[in-house]
């Protein structure tokens, strides 16, 4: 049956799911990547469509923006029979190695939120990204020509939050850049015994007021995608030959 916030039947969801918050970009995904596309819901505007790249069946979803719209997103499509998940989305740039329009994979997330907390009732945790996925994402961004930096970021629940003066000591703890949904992925992924990853692109620097500007950021979210579904179509030709 349909769940109370992602309205698809069983069936209508794939087991692989690029996860983007904005559900514009998860519309252009879908229209730009993949065959045969088809919405299969539009409740409270999180779209999702789902159809094909290079044979592997895939679906689109947008989560919205932060860890408690991500996470029920997420609870609900492992309940449709999601199996791998990957975050893709943007971050504010903490490391001086970053510029606007790489691309990131995350290995793990500082979990500065809530829902992590609630979840865990607290107790310590280092969310972790699947490392299979970490390989893949690394490997098919290399092949594609546009090698990711690779490494720790760190999500937040408040965007306005983090200063500039927060910067350097986060820098020195080795943290690559900020962004808002990674760390309760990850956490959901150990729980719930599902794959996830994260796969950013870096926008503007912490503090810097402006922005990266659109064209970047569009060919920036076009390369992020391609090497997300090339490293979906490698893990699923792994597990073929496993």
């Amino acid at each position: 049956m349909s769940q109370l916030h992602v309205h698809a039947q069983p069936g209508e969801v794939a087991g692989v799911v690029l996860l983007p918050g904005d559900p514009n970009r998860a519309r252009r995904i879908a229209e730009e990547f993949l065959d045969d596309a088809v919405l299969y819901t539009e409740h409270r505007q999180l779209l999702g469509f789902t159809g094909t790249y290079r044979g592997m069946r895939v679906s689109v979803q947008a989560t919205g923006m932060g860890c408690p719209s991500l996470a029920i997103v997420v609870e609900e499509l492992v309940r449709l029979g999601a199996k791998t998940l990957v975050r893709v989305g943007t971050a504010g740039i903490v490391a001086d190695a970053v510029a606007p329009g790489d691309l990131i994979v995350a290995t793990s997330a500082v979990p500065n939120d809530g829902t992590t907390r609630q979840y865990l009732a607290g107790a310590a945790y280092a969310p972790t990204a699947d490392a299979g996925l970490v390989r893949a994402l690394d490997d098919a961004g290399r092949a594609l020509g546009t090698p990711p930096h690779v490494g720790l970021i760190q999500t937040e629940d408040a965007f306005y939050a983090t200063a500039p003066t927060h910067v350097p000591e986060l820098r020195a703890r080795g943290v690559l850049a900020i962004e808002m949904e990674a760390s309760a992925l990850f956490l959901l992924g150990a729980l719930r015994g599902v794959r996830t990853g994260c796969a950013l692109v870096a926008s503007n620097r912490i503090g810097d007021a402006s922005f990266v500007p659109p064209e970047v950021l569009a060919d920036g979210v076009a390369r992020m995608t391609r090497m997300t579904l090339d490293a979906l179509l490698a893990v699923r030709g792994a597990d073929a030959s496993a």
